[in-house]
């Protein structure tokens, strides 16, 4: 009994004596621990304070979603130090190289498990960084096309000429095809029109020039011509080539609705014919087999009566 109440006794001085020095861990450590709160505290938001003042100066250069962008990545990289500061104050024992060690190697892990948001971040970097196209271009990522209205960290956001929002992951804008409407000042638009075979050629394309030079919205240089396109069945197709003052899709519309209602007009004023289309069936000898099979009954019912 003696040699029991001895051991309970030895284990209650070691647990007081592993309190005693937790306790004195504590507060020894309570400084250190108010100092990388204050060192935090200061650089969250020392980059709280800084994303405006970076998001101003870049916007007086750059485009507004490169400014936003860059602002939100200087603010998290501040606070991303702030953090691995205050783990070092905290733990002295613990290096600055340690840190960037394991630092490494969660961001490898990170890597692997957010491939496709960090895929994304980067991409939206590199289109900010090469600027393909700005916000308020008209461009059109495989099937998707509209008005460009951000590029966010994630994802670029395109509203489309029928008045819906597309968010298009920058990964797959970065590695599709881009066509961008509104990259130079003016845009070719072609007007197909077909006028009757035995038409003076030459008159109706000095007709379709003279009727698309002066529609607003078409440039003078360079100027408007017509080309004979093809021959069909039923009209000689020609196309009239005009270049657009305005790459914007709806003015782009509306100069084709102006030009081919001038072209028209002109052609009606000289007399030149736009044929309908004339499609010609010919039945074939077992239709015409049929269809006289199912007659003749008729016409001899009609003979007897």
């Amino acid at each position: 009994m003696s040699t029991l109440a001895e051991d309970g006794r030895e284990e209650v001085r070691e647990a007081g004596d592993a309190l005693r020095d937790l306790g004195e861990t504590v507060v020894t450590a309570l400084p250190r621990v108010a100092i990388a709160l204050v060192v935090l505290a200061l650089l969250v938001g020392s980059g709280r304070l800084l994303r405006p003042v970076v998001q101003r100066r870049l916007g007086r250069r750059r485009t507004p979603s490169f400014a936003r962008v860059m602002s939100r990545l200087a603010a998290a990289a501040l606070s991303v130090v702030g953090g691995l500061l205050a783990v070092t104050i905290v733990f002295p024992s613990v290096q600055p190289v340690d840190l960037l060690s394991g630092a490494g190697i969660v961001s490898v892990a990170a890597g692997f498990a957010f491939k496709d948001i960090l895929q994304n971040l980067l991409a939206g970097v590199l289109l900010l960084f090469r600027q393909p196209f700005r916000g308020g271009d008209q461009i059109q990522v495989g099937e998707v096309a509209g008005t460009v209205e951000e590029i966010t960290v994630r994802e670029t956001v395109i509203r489309t000429f029928d008045g819906r929002r597309v968010l298009i992951p920058n990964a797959t804008v970065y590695t599709d095809v881009i066509e961008v409407q509104t990259a130079h000042p003016t845009r070719r638009i072609e007007i197909a029109v077909g006028v009757a075979f035995g038409t003076d050629l030459e008159h109706a394309i000095d007709v379709a020039v003279a009727a698309a030079r002066p529609v607003p919205g078409v440039v003078a240089e360079p100027a408007p011509e017509a080309l004979v396109a093809e021959l069909g069945t039923s009209a000689v197709g020609l196309e009239v080539l005009v270049w657009c003052a305005d790459t914007h899709q709806v003015e782009t519309r509306r100069v084709r609705s102006a030009v081919t209602t001038a072209v028209l007009r002109a052609f009606d004023a000289e007399g030149i014919v736009v044929p309908a289309e004339i499609v010609s069936i010919r039945p074939s000898a077992e239709l015409q087999e049929l269809l006289g099979s199912a007659t003749g009954p008729a016409a001899r019912d009609d003979g007897t009566d």
